[in-house]
């Protein structure tokens, strides 16, 4: 048996949460339903802007691995923050919920902990602000080869691709992780992120992954395809589990060239971030418990539901529990 169930690779971002009318995002000039990087000044004033708000260790992945240790697995995560307040508080939050944290805060930074200013509108959305700080210097460097060996899955978090030594920093941890007879799959995270880096997008799934997990738009942007049909079929040619979430339309899943859909049950959110974090959760889990991958499509759907069903990235009650009501534990 391996030390870790799931390893992961992400950026470390403090989530600060607003509810917020409709007009307040023209008025700060916040773009709706994206994430958008932002420079330490802006992040400065859209978080004076926040008349109220609450804050929430986050990051992509982080968020997938805190779901995970909820349902009893064992995590790591590799991720940069600094020896701050905000820093300090997210390592030990890490701790607390019982996923390792093998890098310290940086006692040396000359950046601070990044935080992601979230403003979620009545109709549940969110737009995200992501100021990276630090935790975009992730490099090879500070991957632990052994910590991904000890791994039976490695997830890595597609933003991470904005800087070449992330880039690095992911083929190191997946190639350490399949060396040692593991598996290596990749969140696509944003369809702007894709845009950005198409190419080395392109070259890892194929090269490097044994699972990728995105959503329409995302898919369609990797392959500047025509349609979600033509994206998938390129993906599958290239990489043997291709998985799709489509907000409330089936998930679709592609494996050895058969194609499957899981129905998703329609729930109006509350606050719809983390739903692709949570999904991966759920699904990760059903793989890592060998339940096939219908099942682990729905566990997927389910924690995402959970998480919509309130404000916040991660799940509030017990995940667990809704499998076992829906007969799949």
């Amino acid at each position: 048996m391996k030390r870790y169930q799931v390893a992961g690779i992400g950026n470390a971002v403090v989530d600060v949460l607003s509810t917020v009318p409709e007009d307040f995002l023209a008025d700060h000039t916040v773009r709706k339903g994206i994430m958008q990087l932002i420079e330490r000044d802006r992040a400065e004033a859209l978080h004076a802007a926040m008349t109220a708000h609450d804050t929430a260790p986050g990051g992509s992945v982080a968020n997938t691995l805190a779901g995970l240790g909820k349902l009893g697995l064992r995590t790591a995560f590799t991720g940069l923050v600094a020896d701050d307040e905000l820093g300090r508080g997210y390592a030990a939050d890490m701790a607390a919920q019982g996923t390792d944290f093998p890098n310290p805060p940086a006692e040396e930074a000359t950046l601070p902990t990044s935080r992601c200013m979230i403003f979620v509108t009545p109709d549940g959305e969110r737009s995200m602000n992501t100021y990276l700080g630090i935790s975009a210097e992730l490099g090879p460097d500070d991957v632990d080869a052994s910590v991904m060996a000890a791994s039976e899955m490695v997830y890595l978090e597609g933003y991470l691709f904005d800087k070449p030594k992330g880039k690095q920093a992911f083929l190191k941890a997946a190639r350490a992780c399949r060396g040692a007879g593991g598996r290596a799959g990749i969140a696509l995270s944003d369809p702007f992120c894709v845009d950005r880096h198409r190419a080395d997008f392109q070259a890892l799934v194929a090269n490097d992954m044994d699972f990728v997990i995105g959503n329409e738009a995302e898919w369609v942007a990797l392959y500047r395809a025509n349609d979600l049909d033509d994206a998938l079929a390129m993906a599958a040619r290239v990489c043997r589990l291709v998985v799709c979430t489509r907000s409330g339309d089936p998930v679709r899943i592609l494996h050895d060239g058969k194609v499957s859909e899981v129905p998703v049950d329609r729930v109006t959110p509350v606050d719809a971030t983390g739903a692709g974090d949570q999904f991966a959760a759920g699904f990760l889990y059903g793989l890592t418990q060998g339940l096939g991958l219908e099942p682990a499509a729905r566990m997927g759907c389910i924690a995402a539901a959970e998480v919509i069903g309130h404000l916040g990235a991660r799940p509030l009650t017990d995940v667990g529990a809704r499998f076992r009501r829906a007969g799949l534990i």
